[in-house]
């Protein structure tokens, strides 16, 4: 079985470790970029022989269009033995991945002036989307908060167009506190609201949006520990105010006011 359902090949075009264990990575499979957008993922196999066992959840970070092929990135962190694993892939080296998987991002038509905010590894989809909203005309102004400078990924991986503002925990690099401390300051501009970071970062954006009384339109992007990402074995359920539901299926966009 290929496709959505079931692995296929894809060929490693590049790697570069772009900030401290946070490596970017070029991939070729012409099925894999097939229907791809910003907040959608893919399951990849990090291992040889089942071993690791599970797949891991990637998203699309990037997009780029080499001749007649849409190529695609992934940006992730090395945090156990199946991402060290990946770290130490090259050029021409193949993998095995199945997607696009789950629901992206959906900008509303109206919505001219897009405020993004990235908490760490949560720049990854963020970045697709900035490309594309930029490519429709569209203002975008970016929130990047990290732990420390060295977890910030380079400035020149984002679209020149986009207007970045950066936050650093121990106050490295530029605003010194959490990213949502930031928020406040652009909510009157925004139109809609896009997020992607840890659980704790989005109660702190609803409750600068409510002290504020700037109820905006945002849409998040859940994680959870996944084993299938197509909805079979109900290991993401998540609760919500609309019920129960399953990042890899019903999500992983969610509207934030679902979750808070």
């Amino acid at each position: 079985m290929t496709g959505a359902w079931g692995p296929v090949e894809a060929l490693v075009v590049s790697q570069t470790e772009v900030c401290q264990d946070t490596y970017l990575m070029w991939l070729s499979s012409p099925s894999l970029a097939r229907g791809a957008t910003p907040g959608r993922f893919l399951m990849l196999l990090c291992g040889h022989a089942l071993d690791p066992l599970l797949p891991r959840p990637m998203s699309y970070h990037r997009f780029r269009q080499v001749g007649e092929e849409r190529q695609f990135a992934i940006l992730y962190d090395v945090r156990g033995r199946g991402t060290a694993w990946l770290a130490r892939r090259r050029s021409g080296d193949r993998l095995w991945a199945f997607g696009p998987l789950g629901r992206g991002f959906a900008i509303e038509r109206g919505a001219r002036h897009l405020l993004l905010v990235a908490g760490g590894l949560g720049i990854a989809p963020l970045i697709a989307l900035a490309e594309e909203a930029v490519a429709q005309g569209r203002a975008v102004t970016l929130l990047y908060g990290a732990r420390t400078e060295a977890r910030l990924i380079p400035i020149s991986l984002v679209p020149q167009e986009v207007e970045v503002v950066m936050a650093t925990d121990d106050g490295t690099r530029g605003h010194h506190g959490p990213v949502t401390e930031l928020v406040p300051r652009y909510l009157a501009w925004a139109h809609q609201v896009f997020a992607c970071g840890p659980r704790e970062m989005y109660q702190a954006l609803a409750q600068a949006m409510r002290r504020e009384g700037l109820r905006r339109p945002a849409q998040v992007l859940l994680e959870e520990h996944m084993a299938c990402g197509t909805g079979i074995c109900y290991g993401c359920a998540v609760p919500t105010r609309r019920g129960m539901r399953l990042v890899c299926r019903d999500g992983p966009r969610i509207a934030l006011w679902d979750v808070v």
